[in-house]
């Protein structure tokens, strides 16, 4: 392994994105059914920030047609109690994913080891999760 210079990246607010096919309608998911805070960039058309718990922005980008679902976790939302946080989201509308592997129940959460985690889709398809804290 290289060594790198002290500070090279080590201070720069780093940040992750996303895209999604529709900006409209991933704003109005994320604002209406799961409660977060966006703000469009104002110098660029088709970008929004998705603001987090703790200062954290997450870029989100449309892509139109040319999108492509992220086919991994783009966002875990750690809570207390994921059957909770699934009987919550579920009455907003959110439909969870179900998995032969790792296994999920009827409700999607998936309790074969480790914290209890239930994945569902934004309007684009991304993954995102709940994951029990603790």
């Amino acid at each position: 392994m290289t060594e790198t210079t002290a500070g090279l990246l080590s201070d720069s607010a780093a940040f992750s994105g996303f895209s999604v096919d529709d900006l409209d309608a991933a704003r109005a998911f994320y604002e209406g059914v799961l409660g977060l805070r966006t703000s469009p960039e104002p110098e660029m058309r088709g970008i929004m920030h998705l603001h987090l718990a703790g200062g954290r922005d997450v870029l989100v980008y449309a892509k139109g047609a040319d999108h492509t679902p992220a086919s991994y976790t783009v966002l875990n939302f750690p809570v207390p109690d994921v059957d909770a946080a699934v009987a919550e989201l579920t009455a907003r509308g959110v439909r969870f994913e179900q998995y032969d592997d790792p296994p999920t129940d009827e409700n999607g959460v998936m309790r074969a080891g480790g914290p209890l985690i239930a994945w569902f889709t934004d309007p684009a398809g991304n993954v995102f999760s709940v994951i029990e804290e603790g």
